[in-house]
């Protein structure tokens, strides 16, 4: 489930209390007071067989007796009420319930389920939707919903809170109050038994009251639904969270290096990035970081200029900012010579621009126009201690016209308390974001960069991919099944390296060998100066047994590494059988980095990618980052990038940088293979040597298992379904018909930038000629698991593709409804290709189960409703006259959801 019926529970007509009492300190008398007391405008039917009245209101005996089903029901009894509660409910009509009851996860008898999964199989045969169990509640201040038994109300604003927690939820209710700040929502979710983190952004992203939605986390249930729902929310406004629960468990039993350095609060970061949300420390930070967001110009970049009138509060925000991994501007030559023309020679005589403690409201004014105009700079933090010579509520009304007419993001920080009061209100009344200190200020324009950093990644279009790259799957595939026939799950050395290389990955050559006198011979073969590694399948980390040798020069020094290396592992690791030696050649690459590419299994979000500093001491180090795959080459370039090593990377002195390309590419190989084959657990390539020559895989480490589910399916983003994609003859030329991708954006502007303007007109409802960037983002990056694009393609004169159409579907949630659009290049209309593109997105959509294709088009749009006929939609004449509506069943009888009045 996600939204169905969740308009039952966040905008409710009507509200029953099962539970009512007037007895004091209970749950159901706080909740009937809080309604009462909150101004609901529906009706409020208290529940209680004891009594007849309930808060001066007449009460009900049971859910029959009321007198018509309840939008929405608050559920206040006992946990082993709630299920028989909620099958009355369905039976009568109501739709939604908020259980507050505890007690339902109790383990039950033998045999018998619990009482959350009764309930939960009480309400579905009804579409019911719970909140809860175990929840505060829902308020929503807008209606005067107060369905809670928190001590306090909300009051109304902007900002949607969502919580895990109940006594964050009510603690965070009163500080909220006194704060005066107002919420379009406030969800405890409880327990999560139904309504979760996915369905409540899904309805929240919709909703034209909140502005921006706030989240404390605890624990995701279902990734690819929350990914999904994140990154549909991220793309219309801001959504924030703080997450608890940073220590990762469970890594030291991993058999891998990635699998002990892949924590789950690493794995939380990643999806978070790759879902455009903001993520912080603290509940004070996430209200502050809404706030700035909401308030700050539109963000251009991260380069900050400062300017101060003390040179103590200037330091510490240029401590904090370097720390932050901030950016502090160089201002141009022309704004310097400014402001040295001006300023008093005992000016800081750079960036942070500190005037002086004596400056008048002229300078201000001035400094703050020169920095507003610097070509450098992206943004302004306008600092403040009060003094006696200008009060500091003139300096704010002088500098808060210039501040509103900014086109860059200008933060405020007024040092101090009662004297600086007025001008912090000034600030606030302005709409510019204020701050107490420094380091606060500094936090927030650092929160400002990292969610514009994340949204950037959301929206950026990577580069075309290498043509050529095509894996071995069946090699793959035959060496992955032969390790588990065999009852194995770790692979050997040279298996590992097999796998590899199916996927093009460079790796060194490896031989395996019985004994020393065969490694002798094959070091020969190779030639001097090889490697030698012990080779056991009960052995994954050979150097913490001396099992790896370099540099060895001749037969003797062969030997002599055998026979030391049998000793030592006898030693340490008298249980370990042996299968030999492997012998590979000594890769001579004196400039090269040790790096490390992995993948690792996280039990919430499924596979996921690392990359970072390698070699022996790589747990170490601790220098490595992990993103969501799939990957393509924008990903893979800002996972490098949040590593320490990348840097390094960039080349410094006589070391060249190193190809990035190939290291970027063997990034996207791995994230492809894990795609690909669901038994993959964990994976090691450590080291992988890189420089300017390219990558090379000098060790490798891959733990399998029997799937559980398809390759696909564990992943918490779905990855491009190559599947779809089909070749078909048209106007006697081969025409590919696929997915789009999110490297198809340069041809998609093409596309609609060569099309006839009455095309353009037919297929958006109105002119167009201009496509920005962001627009052209949303339609090529879509999410797999709710939307589809396809796409016609075929090459041009000189071998270039291009598109001659596309057709696109954007499904609800619950997968019932799908709306569709189609464009074909201006001189192929009529030719069939429009028709071919429409039937192959009903037979997707048919066999995902959506219930109903719909769709409009202009009512001149005779070519369009006759190719819509001809495919068996229904087409009538939409209700302003000016459009027809087009309609398809494609699963007959299927409930679909009525377009319910508010």
């Amino acid at each position: 489930m996600s939204v169905r019926n969740l308009e039952h529970l966040f905008s409710p007509k009507s509200v029953a209390v099962i539970g009512a009492s007037d007895r004091p300190q209970s749950i159901g008398a706080t909740v009937m007071r809080n309604l009462r007391e909150g101004g609901f405008g529906g009706p409020v039917w208290p529940v209680n067989p004891k009594h007849l009245k309930v808060a001066d209101r007449p009460a009900f005996r049971d859910v029959a007796s009321l007198p018509q089903p309840p939008d929405l029901a608050v559920i206040c009894t006992p946990a082993s009420t709630v299920p028989g509660i909620m099958a009355e409910l369905g039976r009568c009509g109501t739709r939604a319930a908020i259980v507050i009851s505890a007690g339902l996860s109790a383990v039950p008898a033998p045999g018998e389920p619990s009482l959350r999964q009764a309930m939960l199989d009480a309400a579905k045969p009804h579409l019911l939707r719970i909140l809860g169990p175990n929840c505060v509640g829902l308020l929503v201040p807008g209606i005067g919903l107060n369905a809670s038994f928190a001590h306090t109300s909300a009051l109304p604003g902007t900002l949607a809170f969502v919580s895990q927690s109940g006594a964050l939820t009510t603690a965070l209710l009163d500080w909220a109050k006194s704060h005066q700040i107002g919420f379009s929502h406030f969800i405890s979710l409880g327990d999560s038994a139904d309504v979760d983190f996915g369905d409540v952004l899904d309805h929240l992203a919709s909703d034209p009251g909140t502005r921006a939605i706030l989240m404390y986390v605890e624990s995701v249930q279902s990734a690819r639904k929350f990914m999904s729902a994140a990154r549909a929310a991220a793309r219309n406004k801001p959504v924030l969270l703080v997450k608890a629960g940073r220590v990762p468990e469970g890594a030291r039993a991993a058999a891998s290096h990635t699998g002990a350095l892949a924590g789950s609060d690493a794995v939380f970061d990643a999806a978070v990035r790759r879902a455009g949300m903001l993520r912080v420390a603290t509940l004070t930070d996430l209200f502050a970081a809404a706030e700035t967001l909401a308030r700050a110009r539109p963000f251009r970049g991260e380069r900050l200029a400062i300017m101060t009138n003390g040179g103590g509060a200037a330091v510490l925000a240029a401590d904090a900012l370097s720390l932050g991994g901030g950016t502090l501007v160089g201002l141009s030559g022309e704004s310097m010579r400014e402001l040295q023309s001006f300023l008093p020679p005992t000016w800081s005589q750079g960036n942070p621009v500190d005037i002086i403690g004596d400056a008048p409201i002229e300078r201000y004014v001035r400094t703050l126009q020169i920095l507003l105009a610097d070509p450098n700079t992206d943004a302004v933090l306008f600092m403040h201690a009060p003094t006696a010579i200008v009060p500091s509520s003139q300096i704010a009304s002088a500098c808060v016209p210039l501040m509103q007419q900014a086109t860059r993001p200008v933060l405020g920080c007024w040092l101090g308390g009662e004297s600086v009061q007025q001008a912090r209100s000034l600030f606030a009344q302005a709409g510019i974001p204020s701050y107490e200190s420094p380091e606060q200020a500094i936090g927030g324009f650092l929160q400002l960069a990292d969610f514009h950093r994340n949204q950037a990644l959301l929206m950026q279009t990577p580069p075309s991919l290498p043509q050529g790259f095509a894996p071995d799957l069946a090699a793959a595939r035959r060496l992955i099944d032969g390790v588990l026939a065999s009852g194995r799950t770790l692979l050997s050395e040279p298996e590992a390296k097999a796998l590899l290389a199916a996927y093009a990955i460079p790796v060194v050559e490896t031989r395996v060998v019985a004994d020393a006198a065969q490694a002798g011979r094959a070091a020969t073969e190779i030639g001097f100066p090889v490697v030698l590694k012990i080779l056991s399948p009960d052995i994954s980390h050979k150097s913490d047994v001396g099992g790896v040798a370099l540099k060895l020069e001749s037969l003797q020094d062969v030997a002599q590494a055998a026979q030391g290396m049998l000793q030592r592992v006898a030693e340490l690791r008298p249980d370990a059988a042996l299968a030999g030696f492997t012998v590979q050649a000594m890769v001579r690459r004196p400039h090269a980095h040790e790096l490390i590419v992995g993948a690792a299994t996280d039990p919430i979000f499924g596979p996921v990618i690392l990359f970072g500093q390698g070699g022996v001491a790589v747990e170490v180090i601790g220098d490595r980052a992990v993103a969501l795959p799939p990957l393509n080459l924008a990903l893979a370039r800002d996972l490098v990038a949040h590593t320490r090593v990348s840097r390094l990377l960039a080349g410094y002195r006589d070391r060249a940088a190193i190809d990035h390309g190939a290291l970027e590419l063997t990034l996207l190989k791995v994230s492809q293979l894990i795609c690909d084959c669901p038994e993959v657990v964990e994976l090691d390539i450590n080291p992988l040597l890189a420089d300017d020559q390219g990558v090379m895989a000098l060790d490798a480490r891959v733990k399998v298992a029997h799937a559980r589910s398809a390759g696909a399916q564990r992943l918490a983003i779905r990855p491009y379904p190559a599947e779809l994609e089909e070749q078909v003859e048209f106007g006697g030329r081969s025409v590919l018909l696929r997915p789009i991708r999110p490297e198809d954006e340069p041809c998609l502007r093409a596309f609609f930038m060569a099309a006839e303007p009455d095309d353009l007109r037919m297929r958006f409802f109105m002119a167009r000629r201009e496509f920005a960037h962001s627009e052209l983002a949303r339609f090529s990056q879509i999410d797999y698991e709710r939307d589809m694009t396809f796409i016609a393609v075929a090459p041009d004169a000189v071998g270039a593709a291009r598109m001659l159409g596309e057709v696109r579907a954007s499904t609800d949630p619950d997968n019932l409804r799908a709306e569709f659009a189609i464009i074909v290049r201006s001189d192929l209309k009529g030719m069939g290709l429009g028709r071919a593109l429409l039937a192959k997105l009903i037979r997707y959509l048919k066999g995902r189960g959506t219930a109903q294709l719909v769709g409009e088009c202009l009512r001149q749009n005779d070519a369009m409703a006759a190719v819509a006929r001809s495919l068996g939609f229904g087409v009538t004449l939409a209700g302003s006259g000016e459009a027809m509506s087009l309609s398809m069943d494609l699963e007959p009888g299927a409930a679909l959801p009525s377009r319910r009045t508010p």
